[in-house]
């Protein structure tokens, strides 16, 4: 059992989270480090094995400074989902506690985070291969479109280009004949006491291009083309998104580097749309604090871990 766990007492959990290149890990490290803490990675795709530089997964020198939990855990070739990371991300908070650490919840997919820290019920929905099957027939401007029709709520946070994440939400409509459950941003965290910090760095767009950038120099290209060896399927690169996707499209027919390349513009437009869904996501939530410098954070994880 968690340490000092009781009725009138609740384990303390610090969550840092922020649009994608707001610099989370580089924060969570820092703070982990100095707070006694460990970290679990709150990313959807840094769960799998050999998608490093495409999704800005930290350093094996960085996880030896502070121990990271749910990162390289899956294979890219399945599917691992939400139910999954909520399963394997209760048992690393209950481990972290019993070793009298404080765990700290870094990442930018908003839906995995309040999975994990909120009192909240994910929807049982088998999987309806019959009912998948139809949909899979459908390009994923005719997936998005009936989506945004039967519930543009979610329609606004997912990824329009993600055709498993369309497909599975158009699964639980027709399934339960109502909208995706939506997740309150203001329900309580399970028997968490939670300290919510927000990375909001200005000049986004041009801190995304030069990660981009940065990105492709360190071997991106060469990672997609990995995974493609290795047995991942252009069809899962594509549902894995982004950066993954548009290599993975530019890698059937290249005719120059991928910087000049037309996928180059498509995937940076793509990053910039998703960093905006993710503060979609975050801004219903008033329990975060955003940071108006880091030198903040230490100040704030410092009085709640005290009091």
């Amino acid at each position: 059992m968690p340490r000092n766990q009781s009725a009138n007492r609740r384990e303390k959990i610090v969550v840092i989270l922020g649009p994608t290149t707001s610099g989370k890990s580089d924060l969570g490290i820092k703070l982990a480090k100095k707070f006694n803490g460990e970290i679990i990675s709150a990313d959807s795709r840094q769960v799998y094995r050999g998608m490093d530089i495409g999704t800005g997964k930290v350093t094996k020198k960085e996880q030896k400074a502070v121990k990271h939990h749910l990162l390289d855990i899956a294979s890219p070739e399945l599917v691992f989902t939400v139910s999954d990371f909520k399963k394997l991300g209760q048992k690393a908070i209950n481990d972290i506690q019993c070793r009298y650490k404080v765990p700290f919840v870094v990442g930018g997919t908003g839906f995995y985070i309040d999975a994990l820290v909120k009192d909240i019920s994910l929807p049982e929905v088998p999987p309806n291969k019959k009912l998948r099957a139809q949909f899979d027939k459908l390009t994923v401007e005719l997936l998005f479109e009936k989506l945004k029709k039967l519930d543009p709520e979610r329609a606004k946070t997912v990824d329009p280009k993600n055709k498993r994440r369309l497909i599975r939400a158009l699964e639980i409509i027709k399934t339960t004949g109502k909208p995706v459950p939506k997740l309150n941003p203001e329900s309580r965290s399970r028997s968490y006491d939670v300290l919510w910090i927000g990375l909001r760095p200005k000049n986004l767009e041009k801190i995304i291009k030069m990660r981009l950038d940065k990105r492709l120099k360190q071997g991106m290209v060469k990672e997609v083309k990995n995974l493609i060896k290795a047995g991942v399927s252009k069809k899962r690169l594509h549902d894995l998104g982004l950066e993954y996707r548009q290599i993975s499209e530019y890698l059937k027919n290249q005719k120059s580097k991928f910087k000049n390349s037309e996928y180059y513009g498509v995937l940076l437009r793509e990053i910039i749309k998703y960093s905006k869904r993710q503060m979609t996501w975050f801004k219903r939530s008033k329990k975060i604090v955003w940071l108006k410098n880091k030198k903040q954070a230490y100040k704030l994880v410092e009085e709640f871990i005290k009091n």
